[in-house]
């Protein structure tokens, strides 16, 4: 059967220049980083060509990058390690459609005596800067607003909450783990002073992360042990993972304008013919302010899940949103922030691409789409009430 894989936003396959890259340090250089003799220098010197690579992905200097277990690891340091430094009844603000690592790491704050400040978005799904600065109070110590969202693909205007947040002199955290590799990144033209990324995102390995750390920004760590990468994330380091997030850095930089552009080019081709051969079907969130890869479609009286199982068995990958949401009953936070009512986010699906998706992959998903969106919409009870009120 043909297959079309559609959900780069959830993970992506390890490249085989990262694998390559990864494979010595998983026997023949095993040494502990820590280590001082040999074998451990030669896994330190793999850790540091790493550290170099992640940080000129991102603009940054290598001494400012700590290695995490992944994206979640690096938001969750990155707040709970302001929070750690700043103590209550400090004030916090992030926005209504930020990942569940960002939003639980502040929803756990808030029962510690935090406060926390959750500024809405419109339908567009982007942020006003201005609603930023409206939510600053006298003890706001640290804004947190992620670049791209995971599910709409829409870029946030990072730039100016930078400048809200360096006139105002408060820290500001950015999740960019779905930019890395799609966008170009500058620590500091963003003016952000912690910034998280994760390999699987853009080719590499799973379990691996980084946080970027602007010098002077205060974090107390979240684990205890050893004086691993500068007191900030202590334990052994993954150093093949590490090594593999390095390669993925290099590729990424290597390939983001190719990739971009011809990525962009085959999810409009397949957002358009959707769109021209399915009845109520539309596009959430700012067509033109989002990133290359991400389509997120309101397929009306479909049952987003159903849909996702049925195109499943046709050869075709996508989801109804955050992949760490799998199996849950409730429709999409996001969507539901930008004001879609419950039964359009449940009938929501997106779409994401990558480096190995073909031409031939859209073309069997844009063959297989609309035949199982007319089953089931015909299945509905309820779906001709719902298109007719369109």
């Amino acid at each position: 059967m043909t297959r079309a894989y559609l959900d780069y936003n959830a993970t992506t396959p390890v490249d085989p220049e990262v694998l390559a890259a990864m494979t010595p340090y998983f026997a023949e250089n095993f040494g502990n980083a820590s280590s001082v003799h040999s074998a451990g220098q030669r896994a330190r010197g793999a850790v540091d060509r790493a550290r170099e690579s992640v940080a000129a992905l991102i603009g940054a200097k290598p001494s400012e990058i700590v290695f995490t277990s992944g994206g979640t690891e690096s938001d969750n340091l990155a707040i709970l390690g302001a929070a750690a430094a700043s103590g209550p009844p400090a004030h916090f603000i992030t926005t209504t459609i930020e990942h569940h690592a960002v939003l639980h790491s502040f929803q756990s704050l808030e029962k510690r005596g935090f406060r926390v400040g959750y500024v809405p978005v419109g339908a567009s799904g982007v942020i006003d800067p201005e609603e930023i600065r409206r939510a600053l109070r006298p003890e706001t110590t640290l804004i947190s607003v992620m670049h791209t969202n995971n599910e709409l693909g829409s870029i946030q205007p990072i730039e100016e909450i930078g400048r809200v947040a360096l006139e105002a002199d408060i820290y500001f955290h950015c999740d960019a783990v779905q930019s890395a590799g799609k966008l170009s990144l500058d620590v500091d033209r963003c003016a952000v002073d912690l910034l998280s990324i994760s390999a699987h995102k853009f080719y590499g390995p799973k379990g691996v992360g980084a946080l970027y750390v602007r010098p002077g920004t205060p974090l107390g760590p979240q684990f205890h042990g050893g004086h691993q990468e500068r007191d900030r994330r202590p334990g052994t380091e993954n150093v093949p993972g590490i090594a593999g997030m390095g390669k993925a850095a290099d590729l990424a930089r290597k390939n983001l304008a190719a990739d971009a552009s011809r990525i962009a080019a085959l999810r409009d081709r397949l957002e358009q013919a959707l769109l021209a051969e399915i009845p109520s079907v539309r596009v959430n969130g700012d067509r033109a302010r989002r990133v290359s890869n991400t389509s997120n479609l309101t397929f009306t009286a479909a049952g987003g899940e159903a849909l996702m199982i049925a195109l499943d068995l046709q050869g075709v990958a996508c989801s109804t949103g955050a992949a760490c949401s799998a199996g849950a009953v409730e429709p999409s936070h996001v969507l539901l922030a930008m004001g879609l009512s419950p039964d359009d986010a449940r009938s929501s699906l997106r779409f994401s691409l990558g480096r190995p998706t073909t031409a031939a992959e859209i073309d069997h998903a844009i063959r297989v789409i609309p035949g199982v969106v007319e089953h089931l919409r015909a299945l509905s009870p309820l779906s001709a009430s719902m298109l007719s009120a369109r």
